[in-house]
């Protein structure tokens, strides 16, 4: 799959999400409201919780010390407010969500003064260009594109790609071998229906015109799987649409090549700084524990 159309699978992927906000916001706002923190990045979820935490970090590694922007000045994080669980208004307006709780505490550790300004998603990237903001926290991937005009951190979430089955059938763990015959639906001209048929070439790969249709294919019980974005399905699980019929089944897939590299927090290109001290901050925010925090506050059904 070309760079192109993986970059094109996540915008459809993006906009799916989109279209679901209005239906999750209220749980999302709720669960960030009075969902007590809970868990460290290097210990398990308390029991019962079973909620996977991704690290996409070495908690052993450590870069060299490196400089911080210059003192006195106030970063200002640039955000969309139509993207839950990543970024939201919370009850009182005030820009919330995963990214932007994130970018709080990774200024907290670099004992910056930093504000949150949210604006229209397609309107970010050039706000940023025009010095109307430092960083962009949203939901925006990162693609050879974006990397040719703007410095970017590593990631710090990925979009993985996930099966989910009905939890009343005891079907198998997908594999090459345990989905041959087997039905699943995929959402045609996607990434994950390419991805199926180059490593499960022995499913019977169910075509769908979008995820909607996929799952409710699924709970009818009219396809055996869905393999699609983790993310998308790990709202509709944990939404009324599902009537709780359905759950995730085997890990998850990380290809760059199909599934894009994820997101991290966008700078400028004259701000190699701020970015290698972003980068430094987002590794010690996994280290102490704070990441996995707020990871179990926004993701009630985590998409790992």
């Amino acid at each position: 799959m070309s760079q192109t159309a993986s970059a094109r699978n996540q915008r459809t992927m993006i906009t799916t999400l989109r279209s679901r906000r209005l239906r999750w916001l209220p749980v999302v706002i709720a669960l960030a409201v009075g969902l007590p923190s809970q868990g460290t990045a290097t210990e398990a979820p308390p029991a019962g919780q079973g909620i996977a935490i991704p690290n996409f970090w070495n908690p052993r590694a450590r870069q060299e010390r490196i400089d911080t922007p210059q003192a006195g000045r106030t970063i200002r994080f640039l955000t969309d407010d139509e993207f839950p669980p990543l970024h939201f208004p919370g009850p009182d307006g005030t820009p919330t969500g995963f990214s932007v709780e994130l970018a709080r505490a990774v200024c907290e550790k670099l004992a910056l003064t930093c504000t949150v300004q949210a604006r229209r998603f397609d309107t970010l990237l050039d706000a940023l260009s025009d010095k109307q903001g430092d960083v962009v926290a949203a939901a925006i991937p990162l693609t050879p594109a974006l990397r040719a005009r703007f410095l970017a951190t590593r990631p710090y979430f990925r979009w993985p790609g996930r099966f989910i089955a009905r939890t009343d059938k005891g079907l198998p763990v997908p594999s090459a071998a345990s989905l041959a015959g087997r039905s699943v639906g995929v959402v045609a001209g996607s990434a994950h229906a390419a991805y199926l048929a180059a490593f499960f070439p022995k499913a019977v790969a169910r075509d769908v015109t979008d995820l909607a249709a996929a799952e409710g294919a699924l709970r009818r019980g009219e396809v055996d799987y869905v393999f699609a974005d983790g993310l998308n399905l790990a709202l509709w699980i944990g939404g009324i649409e599902s009537a709780q019929c359905c759950a995730f089944i085997g890990g998850d897939y990380l290809e760059n090549r199909y599934f894009g590299e994820g997101i991290g927090l966008v700078t400028r290109p004259d701000d190699a700084v701020l970015t290698r001290a972003l980068d430094d901050a987002l590794q010690q925010v996994w280290d102490d524990g704070k990441y996995a925090e707020l990871y179990l506050r926004f993701f009630p059904v985590s998409p790992f």
